[in-house]
């Protein structure tokens, strides 16, 4: 997850995953923008922004049906 510090929706999103582990098994890295230049450009508007494998899922706010899928689909290959 890319998020940074005081951001809120980064909060409400990251305890959203956090209870979202309790029905799916997976590590959540969470990454903070302010200590990459190249990241803070590209998601300063977008965060948080989820991402599996380097694929953005959801920007903003998460979507539990389709993080849960690509979680299925990642374990069955």
């Amino acid at each position: 997850m890319y998020s940074r510090p005081g951001c809120h929706l980064c909060d409400e999103a990251l305890a959203a995953l956090e209870a979202l582990r309790a029905r799916a098994s997976f590590t959540i890295r969470e990454v903070d923008i302010t200590e990459d230049d190249s990241l803070h450009r590209a998601y300063l508007e977008r965060i948080p922004v989820i991402a599996i494998d380097g694929e953005e899922l959801c920007d903003y706010f998460l979507d539990e049906a389709l993080v849960l899928e690509r979680l299925e689909s990642l374990r069955n290959v």
